[in-house]
């Protein structure tokens, strides 16, 4: 072969390499800061509802959580205006819920409330072989993230209760986690705020909002904002209804609305409930939904629902304690709070490798221990045998 047609292979055969790029490998995908570019939170309603992110509306029964989603669906597609005055832009809805007739509820409210029928889509199942199953979201996510593309504009997602997208154990954490994942997904995908409806536990009153939201603490970590609705005794013994933000990573963490509950006839013989939006009202969740009579409960229930914290996050595992510092900050939990709890659990903390502490639950965990920091001197003693903690927030020895 001459040194030409040696040549001439050579540059056929590198320009043959060039034409085939490298196969896509499966792995770790990194990306560089530098390579980012740094964006705003986007709002559907400003430092309340964010576009792309989960967000939690809780309260006890009977307080209108989700004639308030069905207020915030109306406004979405009506193009109308929150209640603090901003005006919203229209766009569609999606509503999944798993305890409301859309004819017979759940339209009729959106009626009442203003809303435009002809923007709201609801999920009422999937069709699987011809036949027609309930909606899963681990199985039917990909197909309804189809549909909101072909729908366009979706700007809110209601799911009522939360809860329905869980189909393992609600009440552990790693499995709460995964099974919100797909609904998470779906958000950011479409930009689109997320809002799940959930139940507050029984008792509790007087403590953080935050922690009173039924089921595992995924719920509310996982949730940028948490919003809570209450009716609660103002000072002059008159009921009142309060919404208020109860945790926000992204925002205000306080502050909220006062509302009321009213009956409309949308169509004729077609009634249903309204939200009547009131007036704004300053302070903390804890602070605008608590009875003055129940102030002397705030720090036994508060210490309770960082024991049920604990329980939940530490379970048959060992811990290191700055993972059980992030779970806490996440789920609002102050973690002064959670080292007297586990103090009252006899949580063990051994010290491991690098000088790194790690929290497990003993084996036979006595919740009566709880009853010895039921007040606040018994809660000062606890702080006073809490071992001390460096500059890295984890405990000396």
């Amino acid at each position: 072969m001459s040194n030409e047609a040696a040549i001439m292979k050579s540059i056929l055969a590198n320009a043959e390499r060039v034409r085939k790029p490298e196969p896509v490998r499966d792995g770790v995908i990194l990306v560089n800061g530098a390579d980012l570019q740094p964006e705003p939170v986007r709002w559907l309603w400003p430092n309340w509802l964010a576009l792309g992110k989960l967000h939690i509306l809780a309260g006890a029964p009977g307080q209108g959580k989700t004639t308030i989603a069905l207020a915030f669906a109306a406004t979405v597609t009506s193009g109308g205006r929150w209640p603090d005055g901003s005006r919203c832009a229209a766009g569609n809805v999606l509503i999944w819920s798993g305890e409301d007739d859309p004819a017979d509820t759940l339209l009729p409210r959106l009626l009442a409330a203003g809303a435009d029928p002809a923007r709201v889509f609801f999920v009422t199942g999937s069709r699987l072989d011809g036949e027609m199953q309930s909606f899963d979201p681990s199985r039917d996510m990909a197909s309804l993230q189809a549909q909101a593309a072909r729908i366009g504009n979706v700007r809110l997602i209601i799911v009522d209760p939360i809860v329905s997208a869980v189909t393992g154990d609600s009440h552990k954490n790693t499995e709460t986690r995964r099974a919100l994942q797909p609904l998470v997904d779906l958000a950011a995908m479409m930009g689109a705020a997320l809002v799940g409806i959930t139940h507050f536990s029984k008792g509790g009153q007087g403590s953080d909002p935050t922690q009173r939201v039924v089921g595992s603490v995924a719920f509310t970590a996982v949730a940028r904002v948490v919003l809570v609705a209450a009716k609660v005794k103002s000072e002059d013994g008159e009921d009142r209804r309060v919404l208020a933000r109860s945790k926000s990573n992204i925002g205000p963490d306080d502050g909220g609305f006062e509302y009321h509950l009213e009956q409309s006839e949308p169509l004729p013989g077609i009634h249903a409930s309204y939200v009547a939006w009131g007036a704004s009202v300053e302070g903390t969740a804890r602070e605008l939904l608590t009875d003055p009579s129940e102030q002397e409960d705030v720090e036994s229930s508060a210490l309770e629902g960082a024991a049920d914290f604990l329980m939940q996050v530490l379970g048959n595992d060992v811990v290191p304690s700055k993972a059980v510092e992030v779970e806490a900050k996440e789920a609002g939990i102050a973690w002064r709070t959670v080292r007297r709890a586990s103090d009252s659990l006899g949580v063990q903390k051994r010290r491991g490798e690098g000088g790194k502490w790690y929290w497990s639950l003993a084996k036979s965990v006595n919740l009566s221990n709880l009853a010895n920091v039921s007040n606040v001197e018994n809660m000062a003693k606890l702080d006073n045998m809490t071992p001390p903690v460096n500059q890295e927030g984890n405990e000396c020895a």
